[in-house]
C-alpha cells in the first residue's frame, strides 16, 4: 500500500522535473538548438501544423538553425510563422533553405531570463511539495480508515519527505546548470 503511494508520488515528481526540463529548453541561451522551434505552428492547408512536421529542422552551425520545408510553396508561410512566434528571431530565406540566426543576448536580457528560469524552478518545487502533501493526506486517510498503522504512516511520510528532498535538489541542480548556460557568452 505505502509503496504504491510512494511509487505514484515518485512518478508525478519525475513528470514535474521533465516538464521543467522542457520549459528550460524553450528558454534560449544564445546558442542555436532545434528545440526552440518545436512549438511554432504553420498554417498548412488550413490546419495549424508544427514546423517539424512540414520541414526539416537542422543546425547549420552553433548560432544558426536551418529550416528546409518539404514543399517549396511553404517557404514563405514557415518564414512568417517563425517571425510571428514572438521568439525574437528574424529568419532569412536563401533559396530552398530558411536560415534562422540566433541574436546575441544582452546582459540585461540574460538577467531577465534568469528571473524567468528561477520562477519556473520555484513553480516546479511547489508542484513537488503539493504532490508530497497529497501523498501525506492519503496516508492520513488510510490511518483513519484503519488500513495502516500510525507507525506505517510515519514511515511512509518519512520516505515521501526523502523523495521530495531529492527532487527539490534535482530541480535546484537543473536551475544552476541553466543559469550557467545563460550567463555563458
Amino acid at each position: 500500500m505505502i509503496s504504491d503511494i510512494k511509487k505514484n508520488a515518485e512518478q508525478k515528481m519525475n513528470k514535474t522535473l521533465e516538464t521543467l526540463k522542457v520549459d528550460f529548453g524553450k528558454i534560449r541561451t544564445g546558442r542555436a538548438h532545434t528545440g526552440i522551434l518545436d512549438h511554432v505552428t504553420v498554417d498548412y492547408y488550413g490546419s495549424p501544423t508544427l514546423i517539424s512536421q512540414i520541414a526539416n529542422v537542422t543546425l547549420i552551425d552553433s548560432r544558426t538553425i536551418g529550416v528546409q520545408p518539404w514543399e517549396k510553396n511553404m517557404i514563405v508561410p514557415v518564414e512568417k510563422a517563425i517571425r510571428d512566434a514572438d521568439l525574437g528571431l528574424n529568419p532569412a530565406t536563401n533559396g530552398d533553405l530558411i536560415r534562422v540566426p540566433m541574436p546575441m543576448l544582452t546582459e540585461e536580457r540574460r538577467r531577465d531570463l534568469i528571473k524567468v528560469v528561477r520562477s519556473e524552478t520555484e513553480g516546479a518545487k511547489v508542484a513537488i511539495r503539493n504532490i508530497r502533501r497529497d501523498s501525506n493526506e492519503y496516508l492520513k486517510k488510510m490511518v483513519k480508515d484503519k488500513e495502516i498503522s500510525e507507525d506505517d504512516e510515519r514511515r511512509g511520510q518519512d520516505e515521501i519527505q526523502k523523495l521530495t528532498d531529492h527532487f527539490v535538489l534535482d530541480a535546484d541542480k537543473l536551475l544552476q546548470k541553466k543559469e550557467v548556460d545563460l550567463m555563458a557568452v
